[in-house]
């Protein structure tokens, strides 16, 4: 089998494992939905990375020396439904990188990444990734049993909060904006300060 260097020799039709996209070496950031490429927005714009970095400064202090972890992209989070137990790279079909996760079972971790779902995920809306992060990675994260699942609006100054229920489907819990101070439910000794994320600049 020749070496992939370039996404032109995919077929973006066809159905891969993660197994097939850890012999990948091509320069465009992908991800995997259900087996089914799909290529990454464009290098994220100013207001995404300061947000992104703000966000990821302030998880990063509340998470120092404790066991949960925070991480953030380009970082492989190989999801499944979460009926199932951890599965195989030939078995995987599904891995994404999340703006931010935070993890707190240290099995689920290894030298490619995480291998299920993670406690918290933290997506950050930029041009071209909308409708991905709105509808097919709420989906996705709900199947796999992510507990919280934030989505972050930059230009609106917002965060949308999603919390797992007991049947299993995420409920809007909480939108956060102006001067809030947004609560993880899984992490309630953490308050995030909006106007410390979506700190002054001009539109880009």
């Amino acid at each position: 089998m020749p070496k992939i260097t370039q996404l032109s020799q995919l077929d973006l039709n066809k159905t891969y494992s993660y197994a097939d996209y850890l012999t990948w070496h091509i320069d465009e950031a992908i991800e995997l939905i259900k087996g089914k490429i799909m290529l990454m927005s464009p290098a994220p714009n100013v207001k995404h990375q300061r947000v992104s970095m703000n966000l990821s400064r302030v998880l990063a202090n509340f998470f120092n020396r404790k066991q949960c972890q925070v991480f953030a992209a380009p970082f492989d989070v190989r999801l499944y439904n979460r009926k199932k137990s951890i599965l195989t790279s030939k078995e995987l079909y599904t891995v994404v990188q999340p703006d931010l996760c935070v993890i707190c079972n240290p099995d689920i971790l290894d030298k490619q990444g995480c291998n299920g779902a993670p406690d918290w995920i933290i997506e950050i809306l930029s041009k071209g990734n909308s409708k991905r992060e709105m509808q097919v990675k709420y989906q996705l994260y709900q199947e796999s049993g992510v507990t919280e699942y934030w989505i972050v609006y930059p230009n609106d100054q917002a965060i949308h909060q999603f919390v797992l229920n007991e049947s299993g489907r995420y409920d809007l819990t909480h939108m956060y904006t102006d001067d809030d101070k947004a609560i993880p439910y899984v992490f309630p000794d953490l308050a995030v300060d909006l106007t410390e994320i979506f700190e002054i600049f001009d539109d880009e």
